[in-house]
């Protein structure tokens, strides 16, 4: 039968090709995304902030979860944006590669590319999304401080982590397809139980009910974001968790995603065409 011929590669030979593709394809489809429409990039926004406007009436009129937090529509809106742009990356990534079936089955290209475009098109969303955030900020009273140096950090380490599990998911949708739903009820899930709607100072601090939630690489850069960008008062990361030597586990969890996401990818990536 001769030697089987192995499939294009995750990662390819250059990776300067792997950056170019996965830039030319994220602009491509930020393009696509508003072309023809009168209200363009609004549309994008208007999500967070019609999400954000129902969640404030119901969270200070009816629940009353943040009455006394200082500064809580920005909380609330800053918590809203930054999860929209995880779900946003990881659910686009995770169909990435079906939807891009007829380029994967003819061309030979680091199909990597795909995953991260779609991750990378939902961080140019994010980049015009917090512009209104930081409008929205100074609005409320916030003024600048140097930890807001910090916080391009905190986004490296978001988009870290929609990449170990976008890379994941996108590896493991071309052969179980039942993964979208479930990972849309995932998603569900992780928006209530971060502290997104509720400040994180109404549980009781070094209590069960704080601190696992708080092993969530994502409700850890929440936290942070907010008392860098927002509030000094408020917990900040290391001690929500309980103490700086146990934010290894959040961190050992993001680093373990990229590797275990890309890991697989790369072993499923010769036999996408196949598959599909």
């Amino acid at each position: 039968m001769g030697r089987p011929i192995k499939g294009p590669s995750a990662l390819g030979s250059d990776p300067r090709r792997l950056l170019q593709l996965t830039v030319v394809l994220a602009v491509m489809d930020f393009k696509l995304r508003f072309f023809g429409s009168v209200l363009g990039y609004l549309w994008q926004l208007m999500r967070p902030l019609m999400l954000f406007g129902v969640l404030y009436v119901v969270f200070t009129q009816f629940v009353k979860i943040g009455e006394g937090v200082p500064f809580y529509p920005a909380v609330l809106l800053t918590g809203v944006v930054l999860f929209q742009f995880f779900s946003e990356a990881t659910s686009r990534s995770l169909a990435s590669v079906v939807d891009r079936e007829g380029l994967i089955r003819k061309i030979d290209f680091p199909r990597l590319a795909v995953p991260l475009a779609a991750m990378l098109t939902a961080y140019f969303n994010l980049i015009l999304n917090l512009v209104a955030v930081l409008i929205f900020v100074f609005a409320t009273g916030v003024k600048p401080r140097w930890e807001w140096f910090a916080l391009p950090l905190f986004l490296v380490l978001l988009g870290l982590l929609a990449v170990g599990v976008s890379t994941l998911l996108a590896a493991l949708y071309v052969r179980f397809r039942d993964l979208k739903p479930i990972w849309e009820v995932v998603l569900q899930v992780g928006f209530y139980s971060s502290p997104i709607l509720y400040p994180l100072e109404i549980i009781p601090n070094e209590t069960a009910e704080r601190l696992i939630p708080m092993f969530n690489p994502l409700a850890t850069i929440l936290v942070q974001f907010r008392h860098s960008l927002i509030d000094p008062s408020a917990p900040n990361s290391w001690d929500a968790v309980g103490g700086a030597e146990y934010l290894v586990v959040p961190f050992g969890i993001s680093a373990g995603l990229v590797v275990l996401g890309i890991w697989v990818f790369n072993r499923r990536a010769p036999d996408l065409a196949e598959e599909l």
